[in-house]
């Protein structure tokens, strides 16, 4: 009996996500993503979106002069070709860090603002999809709401709590945070904005799961434990891969959070480039090599993990 409830409380969020039009919608979608003018407007759409990244990447190893007063398309006509602006990327830097440890800064930003958060949504995720509790679909609702909240909003509001710390009715609650707490906010920061959007995802993915499955699971004597690490997230690591993948992206291409939270000597690899132009942005063509050195890393995750990526993606909008 107590299985058979879950097994109705995961169908009734997931309603509440899909309208109750789920799986005509998804074989729709499917059908229509399948037909060769589908595969025509994205092969389109594919060469449109490299068109600029090819030109950055032309643009990158063109000298200064022919950078700033000619298109880069006259690369093929004039064809001159030099390292300088990866050498002046990789020596420029600020008074108090390294273009290189700023670098360094992006991949400790990065890990935990990326393993953190979906760590807490997956788990978020299981309790909203087959754990039966009151007030779970309002609570569900409200998380789903918060991904509308824009961040500017939140951005004072969390610096605030960051420097002061969080009083409640005379109860000092958190300890401020200061300069010297060194990666501590913006993980904080990162975490709480990546939430809503993955525990949505995840939730999406979960309730997906056939309750046969998790009903085998307590019959052998299963806790809910268990269940989570055992059963629920292996079958889950295709979703997790695709919102790490995103959030990796998210958290190391971020410059607003990082002006707000990261200082000094914790100044990311995005900070630091859009201060190595200059104060007037006479050097902006420096920005051509440092694009293509702040990729390195994301090219990286996203082409190890393409697979588990397009997988969580397909396996997210077809049942069974």
């Amino acid at each position: 009996m107590t299985d058979t409830v879950k097994s109705d409380a995961a169908v009734s969020t997931r309603a509440i996500t899909t309208g109750g039009g789920f799986d005509g919608a998804a074989g729709r979608t499917r059908k229509r993503l399948s037909r060769p003018w589908a595969s025509v407007a994205s092969i389109v759409i594919a060469f449109l979106w490299t068109i600029p990244t090819l030109g950055l990447f032309i643009s990158s190893f063109r000298p200064r002069d022919q950078i700033q007063t000619t298109g880069w398309w006259t690369f093929f006509a004039d064809p001159q070709v030099t390292l300088e602006n990866y050498v002046d990327v990789l020596q420029s830097g600020t008074t108090q860090l390294t273009i290189l440890e700023s670098f360094v800064n992006s991949i400790a930003i990065t890990i935990p603002a990326t393993i953190v958060p979906l760590m807490i949504a997956s788990m978020a995720a299981y309790a909203f999809a087959w754990i039966d509790f009151k007030g779970r679909n309002a609570l569900f609702i409200f998380v789903f709401a918060l991904q509308i909240v824009p961040i500017q909003m939140a951005l004072v509001p969390l610096l605030s709590s960051f420097s002061r710390g969080i009083n409640l009715f005379g109860l000092q609650v958190t300890t401020p945070l200061g300069a010297s707490s060194g990666y501590a906010q913006v993980w904080i920061a990162h975490s709480m904005f990546a939430l809503p959007l993955a525990i949505y995802l995840l939730h999406n993915f979960m309730s997906e799961i056939p309750g046969e499955i998790i009903e085998a699971a307590r019959v052998d004597g299963a806790s809910r434990g268990q269940i989570f690490f055992r059963v629920v997230l292996p079958l889950t690591m295709p979703a997790i891969a695709s919102v790490a993948i995103f959030q990796f992206l998210w958290v190391w291409n971020d410059l607003l959070v990082a002006l707000v939270f990261a200082d000094g000597a914790a100044a990311p690899i995005t900070k630091l480039l859009a201060e190595i132009t200059g104060t007037r942005g006479n050097d902006w063509y420096l920005l051509t090599a440092g694009a293509f050195v702040s990729i390195i890393v994301p090219l990286i995750v996203f082409f190890a993990l393409q697979r588990y990526f397009v997988r969580g993606l397909l396996a997210g909008s077809t049942k069974g």
